[in-house]
């Protein structure tokens, strides 16, 4: 087994840090452990096509933003 050594800023160490299951766990089984987790993500084709279909309608997003610009506002109505 070879090993290497890799550079991280100390941010995404303190994030691995917070992903430790205990104390003494490696970075490198952090990191197993996360992808994985990954593999077992499954992305929904259909879904990721309306979505990118909605993304590349410019009138649909300037909708959506004018409606979150509304909404920040206060320009709603609660329902209950």
């Amino acid at each position: 087994m070879a090993i290497t050594t890799i550079q991280v800023e100390e941010k995404t160490k303190e994030k691995l840090d917070k992903l430790k299951v205990h104390e003494r766990e490696s970075y490198n089984e952090v990191i197993r452990r996360m992808v994985e987790e990954c593999k077992h993500i499954k992305v929904d084709e259909e879904s990721l096509k309306e979505t990118i279909e909605i993304l590349s309608d410019p009138d649909t997003l300037r909708d959506i933003a004018e409606a979150l610009t509304e909404y920040e506002q206060g320009k709603f109505i609660e329902l209950k």
